[in-house]
């Protein structure tokens, strides 16, 4: 009789390349690039194991999330996942978000010991990031249930302006602003990355470019690199304008040498079929305005705050129009 060797042969599954974003985030609040007062403030209040209502407001990009995740992984340790809640509340951000997930999550009780004995703060953590995109009514409803549930939770509000916060939540917070990072702390960090990944940065040319380009946003230079690499195979000057969307600088100069009417409806029929953004475009001229040495700063506000107007009219029409769809849900 003869005997068949069958051999089993398995197969690893590959795994998707990781977001360099995520995969290098910070595991601990001193990690976090070029905030000081802020990581000095909160590891006071890991040492004591005692955490306020947080509210962190700051241009994006400068270590907002990072850092009350990275705290929130130093306080509870292996027993995050089942004592923080994350939001992103621009996704989520009505009134029945709060009162089905946020307010029931807070109700639940926690014990002040990990399953293997350990100490542990006896509260979780509520983390509702881009919250000055809530309505009024769910921001109102969520002062309530950060008045009732303190005991046994805490709450971290992220928001790029804090003047979209309502005054009864804020006052119920402890506020740290997120300054701008400083442009070589940027770039170090960015060189860092690089470097792990044996991504060829030359001499650092392309390092400030990105910053440039990105202005001055961590995370969106770190994504604008690793796709970069990841589908020209290199990074390239060319490759992070067509990644970030900004208007070519030919394209730019070709407006700015307009004469007439019928100059800029060609332009403006090119400009369209190329498909790129109108308010991009705003945002360079106006960079463009700002920048210039041969106009005085009377000329320069003449010229650049009516683009700058048009922009912040643009987004908040967006931001309008996104709350009244909301409510129109809601009802």
């Amino acid at each position: 009789m003869r005997h068949c060797n069958l051999h089993c042969v398995t197969t690893t599954k590959k795994k998707p390349p990781a977001p360099w974003v995520e995969k290098y985030r910070p595991k601990t609040i001193d990690d976090i690039v070029d905030q000081g007062e802020v990581v000095q403030v909160l590891r006071e209040c890991l040492s004591g194991g005692d955490l306020p209502h947080l509210l962190f407001y700051g241009p994006p990009g400068t270590g907002k999330t990072s850092a009350i995740l990275a705290a929130a992984r130093q306080l509870f340790g292996d027993i995050t996942r089942d004592r923080v809640l994350e939001l992103n509340a621009s996704d989520e951000r009505g009134i029945q978000v709060v009162r089905d997930k946020v307010k029931a999550f807070a109700q639940l009780t926690v014990s002040s010991t990990r399953p293997d004995g350990r100490p542990c703060p006896p509260y979780k953590l509520v983390i509702l990031d881009e919250a000055d995109s809530m309505t009024n009514a769910a921001q109102a409803a969520l002062r309530r249930t950060m008045e009732r549930e303190t005991r046994t939770t805490r709450f971290c509000l992220i928001c790029n302006y804090v003047s979209r916060i309502i005054p009864p939540i804020t006052s119920r917070c402890s506020k740290f602003r997120f300054k701008p990072l400083a442009r070589d702390n940027v770039i170090k960090r960015l060189r860092e990355i690089c470097e792990a990944e044996g991504v060829d940065v030359g001499n650092g040319e392309i390092l400030h470019q990105a910053v440039d380009t990105c202005e001055g946003d961590l995370r969106r230079a770190l994504t604008a690199l690793q796709c970069c690499q990841r589908l020209l195979g290199k990074i390239t000057a060319e490759g992070l304008i067509e990644v970030t969307g900004l208007v070519p600088e030919k394209l730019v100069n070709e407006y700015l040498s307009v004469k007439n009417y019928s100059e800029l409806e060609r332009f403006i029929e090119n400009f369209l079929k190329e498909a790129y953004s109108a308010f991009q475009l705003l945002d360079q001229l106006a960079m463009i305005v700002v920048n210039a040495g041969q106009l005085t700063n009377k000329q320069k506000c003449t010229l650049a705050v009516p683009l700058l107007w048009l922009t912040i009219i643009h987004n908040d029409q967006n931001i309008s129009v996104e709350v009244s769809d909301n409510e129109v849900g809601a009802h």
